[in-house]
């Protein structure tokens, strides 16, 4: 079996409106280039390229083949069968795909979310219907309308969806706000994984690139929450993922959960089992400290490309570099290879 994708991603393009049913047309998002020369609410006169989304714009990054190493044909699924290619060349049999666009709240209206959110999931839908399998992806669930929510996770599950985009702090509500219960019951109920991606839940906060430092902390703080508020235990068939956000943070936030809950613990080894009883899995990068981190989750590593991206966590090869480091000794090779497979197959149901 080859290799499994834990965290790549799609740039949404003009064709992913076209999605939109009549009655949603009017939330359509319009993309436009301003002069470089404009004032712009981007630090970067490079980053001129927006959409508009509901009077609020969000970059839409221009992207470099190769600094990424892909192509607008595969970004944007123009030519899915050359991106099965590329997955071929990389030795990856599944990607699981995440957004671009959506990793930061774009409106703060439920039926504008509603249609931009509907849209998207059956863009990718559509579009990963005929890679046998191999494209699976992380749906959007509006979490304004908690109802359209749970419609749409059911819709995802049947339509090749393994996993739920959740941001770590999304409508000022902590991971553990009882208010996300029913999307988390119907993620359980559906066998569908909840993915704390880095984003952020602030409407009016820029995508260009600022805060990039807090929106990983938003998944180290969903991971806290759920933890200090034993989330897992009200959802035992449920999995929770943390990614993008690497994974040298571990060890500190079990020390600090394992000191404010001594009295409380559980029987299990809280060092090396902590991870595995609560269903946590995390997305390391290979700068990591990974023969240190291995010990406190051997079995809930995982590791993606980042694909189509170009910022910290992006690494086409990643997968091979660790395969690589277990030939020469520096890790187990069983170790490596739950790294880049197994440990992702069980978390997003494989």
């Amino acid at each position: 079996m080859g290799f499994i994708d834990a965290d790549a991603h799609v740039d949404e393009t003009e064709q992913t409106w076209e999605y939109m049913g009549p009655e949603d047309r009017r939330f359509k998002p319009s993309s436009f280039t301003h002069d470089q020369q404009e004032q712009s609410f981007m630090r970067d006169a490079r980053q001129n390229r927006v959409w508009m989304i509901n009077g609020n714009a969000r970059l839409r990054r221009f992207r470099d083949d190769k600094v990424t190493g892909t192509t607008r044909d595969t970004r944007e699924l123009i030519d899915v069968a050359a991106r099965l290619r590329h997955m071929d060349e990389l030795g990856i049999d599944v990607q699981v795909l995440y957004p671009t666009t959506f990793l930061h709240a774009a409106t703060d209206r439920a039926e504008v979310e509603v249609a931009l959110y509907k849209t998207y999931n059956r863009w990718l839908a559509d579009r990963t219907a005929g890679s046998d399998g191999r494209l699976r992806w992380a749906c959007l669930a509006p979490g304004l309308d908690m109802d359209a929510a749970v419609e749409e996770l059911r819709f995802a599950k049947q339509h090749g969806a393994c996993g739920v985009l959740k941001k770590g702090v999304e409508y000022e509500r902590s991971a553990a706000d009882p208010y996300f219960f029913p999307l988390y019951a119907e993620a359980e109920r559906l066998d569908l994984s909840i993915c704390f991606h880095q984003g952020d839940g602030r409407v009016f906060q820029s995508n260009a690139g600022d805060g990039v430092r807090l929106q990983e902390l938003y998944v180290i703080s969903a991971f806290e929450q759920l933890a200090q508020q034993d989330i897992p235990g009200k959802f035992p068939g449920l999995r929770f993922g943390f990614v993008e956000t690497g994974a040298s943070w571990i060890p500190y936030m079990l020390k600090s959960l394992g000191m404010r809950g001594r009295a409380e613990r559980q029987n299990f080894d809280f060092r090396s089992g902590f991870l595995a009883h609560n269903r946590f899995y995390v997305t390391c990068d290979t700068e990591d400290d990974l023969p240190y981190l291995l010990q406190f989750g051997e079995d809930n590593l995982m590791i993606g490309t980042d694909y189509s991206h170009a910022d910290q966590s992006a690494e086409i090869r990643a997968h091979r570099v660790l395969i690589e480091r277990g030939e020469r000794g520096e890790l187990s090779p069983v170790a490596a290879r739950k790294v880049t497979s197994d440990n992702a197959r069980r978390f997003y149901g494989l």
